[in-house]
């Protein structure tokens, strides 16, 4: 049977991922209009599906055993090769994966920047430099933008509104490796530049001592304006999307925004517990973007000097 026939079976199944596997982008996904809705599920069911794969895990869960990690990445790379051939894959996520690439576009090296960062942590990898850690966060999260951007019909000649979808992932990226700088400590992970944590004093490893919580504090800071000048950015690109996607972007950008300030105002009080927004929070992003959605876009600025073409260039080059 081919895969289009199965199509409500896939959806269905994409559904359920991106409600079990992350409540803020699945409030977001129902802003955009259908179409658009029923693909961004299908793109996330394989996004979701290969970062638990890659982690042994279960949506997002405890980490499993980490030893066969690169046994789990040839399947990754295996499983979305045959997706993207048009041939069963034997998993609802990756079949999910062939199609919403067959009716947007998306292509096997889009794929292949983001199997990229699976394959960064199967090796161990740790950033040593600020540009390290940009590259990283390119593969697991701007690289996805990249494809969203696609699903939503950005034109693949429209660099500049490409690169600030880019700049989207990598915003919500360094939010996510700010606010879990404890949960990846307890997974033996360090996402913070080695150069950073010599620059702080803090012995690699232990960062997360009590007594280094004041220099912690200080180098999540720098990755939360970090995050601030890249949200800035896809805010822009935003604005160039048709109304009910923009609503949609800008609710997310203002959640996983707001995730960033928390733990920057939080400080050395960071990681007592592990910070969220609510759900009256999440409802307020959404009304606020709305009123976003339907004013002028920021004015155009200057993006932060390290985006999607320079990354891209980076990885080629490595």
């Amino acid at each position: 049977m081919s895969l289009a026939l199965n199509r409500a079976e896939l959806l269905a199944h994409a559904r359920q991922s991106i409600m079990r596997g992350s409540k803020s982008f699945a409030m977001a996904s129902r802003l955009f209009d259908r179409p658009t809705r029923e693909r961004v599920w299908l793109l996330y069911a394989w996004c979701r599906r290969c970062d638990d794969l890659a982690d042994n895990q279960d949506h997002g869960g405890t980490l499993g055993e980490q030893a066969g990690a690169e046994a789990r990445l040839a399947t990754i790379y295996d499983l979305t090769a045959k997706a993207l051939a048009d041939e069963p894959a034997g998993d609802p996520s990756f079949d999910a994966f062939g199609l919403v690439a067959r009716e947007c576009g998306i292509t096997a090296a889009m794929a292949d920047d983001v199997i990229a960062g699976f394959a960064l942590d199967a090796a161990d990898w740790r950033p040593r430099t600020e540009a390290d850690l940009l590259q990283y966060c390119y593969h697991v999260a701007g690289a996805v933008g990249v494809m969203m951007a696609v699903v939503m019909g950005v034109a693949p000649d429209d660099e500049d509104t490409l690169d600030r979808a880019c700049d989207l992932g990598l915003a919500f990226q360094l939010a996510n490796i700010a606010r879990d700088l404890d949960e990846d400590d307890a997974a033996d992970r360090c996402y913070l530049p080695l150069e950073w944590l010599v620059e702080a004093d803090i012995p690699p490893g232990e960062q997360m001592k009590p007594h280094y919580r004041r220099q912690l504090a200080a180098l999540a800071h720098r990755m939360c304006e970090m995050e601030k000048a890249y949200e800035a950015s896809a805010r822009i690109g935003a604005g160039r999307l048709a109304f009910r996607q923009r609503w949609a972007v800008l609710a997310a950008a203002g959640i996983y925004g707001e995730i960033a300030r928390a733990v920057d105002a939080a400080g050395e009080h960071a990681w007592d517990h592990r910070i969220h927004t609510s759900g009256a929070r999440k409802l307020w992003h959404v009304a606020q973007a709305l009123w976003e959605a339907a004013t002028p876009p920021p004015r155009a600025s200057e993006r932060p000097l390290l985006g999607r073409r320079q990354l891209a260039e980076r990885a080629r080059a490595a």
